[in-house]
């Protein structure tokens, strides 16, 4: 596997708190999306898609609610704020 692959998505989260209902991640993987009853997108149980799909599902969604992890529990998706020093 290449240096700048990302790793392999292990774990889907949507923050229902910050998803919007856009549906922009079930219009690209509408086997892994759907919307729920509050038209709240939700990962269909099961469910699985080719890593490069799933990374851009989750960077379609407006208000970044999807979260991807890989096995060992490291963000994938999106990327952390890199680290700034203290600045006093």
């Amino acid at each position: 596997m290449s240096t700048d692959q990302p790793p392999e998505v292990a774990h889907i989260e949507i923050d229902r708190e910050l998803c919007i209902g856009a549906a922009t991640c079930v219009s690209l993987m509408p086997g892994v999306f759907k919307l729920d009853e509050e038209g709240k997108a939700i990962v269909i149980p099961g469910s699985k898609g080719a890593n490069e799909a799933l990374i851009a599902a989750a960077k379609s969604c407006p208000v970044k609610a999807i979260r991807l992890l890989a096995k060992d529990g490291k963000v994938i998706y999106p990327e952390p704020a890199p680290e700034l020093p203290n600045i006093w």
